[in-house]
């Protein structure tokens, strides 16, 4: 899960993120240049930036110099904004796993190693022996649907993924450990806490001052939602994760707003 330092963000990311908040958002390139001001990316940064993102046709012009979302772009969002269903998907877990097995894999491919390596992070899996990666198979499409996923995020289609159960005691014991370390009851309530602070303070903020901190503080949410590993009871105490995702969701509506009305202002 994320650190509490604050980085400056990336141009790219924050454009494209602004761009895939919401359909047909547009965006002229001078409140593009206000928006990279409000975290002290330089008008020229940005404007590069809109340049290179037009080029890989993440980005399109519209008629009187408005950006929106390229075909790629859009693609990109939808990745995004997933993570709002993904909790609708789960069942009831019966203490059977989804296994990926990378041996077959060369350690040789540098890039394919990381985007293995990615995949199996964004899909909650963890490693349980070498080359042995594992999950509980609680999504509703079971073992075809994980594999399915990882496949979509990149992992090395030669990797074998299927389910497993009857773990002998020892090993089962291990693998419910797994995800032990990530203290995932303390961070739901620690993230509760900080949109609702939050949710209660933006009203009161002036915009400029509103939109930045709705950007890093609904930032810093996606991310955790994202590489949160959805894990069932008795793994994880699900009703606080449905909390917490609620409040994500309720910030991520209320930053739209504000964002609106940042980009909109003349």
């Amino acid at each position: 899960m994320q650190s509490e330092k604050e980085k400056k963000p990336v141009a790219r990311k924050l454009l494209l993120k602004l761009l895939g908040s919401r359909d047909n958002i547009q965006m002229n390139a001078s409140a593009a240049v206000r928006v990279g001001a409000l975290f002290g990316i330089s008008e020229n940064n940005i404007r590069v930036t809109l340049t290179r993102l037009q080029s890989a046709q993440l980005i399109s012009l519209v008629e009187r110099g408005y950006y929106k979302l390229g075909d790629k772009g859009i693609r990109f969002a939808k990745e995004i904004h997933q993570w709002r269903e993904d909790e609708n998907e789960l069942v009831t877990w019966q203490d059977d796993w989804v296994v990926a097995q990378t041996s077959t894999l060369p350690k040789s491919d540098k890039k394919q190693h990381r985007n293995n390596e990615r995949a199996l992070k964004l899909m909650g899996m963890k490693k349980l022996a070498n080359d042995v990666y594992l999950r509980p198979n609680n999504f509703s499409g079971g073992a075809d649907e994980v594999r399915d996923k990882l496949y979509a995020l990149g992992l090395s289609s030669k990797t074998l993924v299927f389910s497993a159960n009857n773990f002998d005691s020892r090993t089962q014991s291990k693998a419910m450990g797994l995800w032990r370390h990530l203290n995932l009851e303390t961070f739901y309530d620690e993230g509760c806490s900080e949109i609702e602070k939050s949710l209660a303070r933006l009203p009161s903020l002036p915009l400029e001052e509103a939109t930045k901190e709705s950007y890093v503080i609904g930032d810093r949410a996606l991310y955790n939602v994202v590489f949160d590993p959805l894990l069932p009871t008795p793994l994880v105490d699900v009703a606080m994760r449905e909390r917490y995702r609620n409040l994500v969701k309720r910030y991520d509506d209320a930053g739209a707003q504000i964002w609106h009305q940042f980009l909109n202002q003349h």
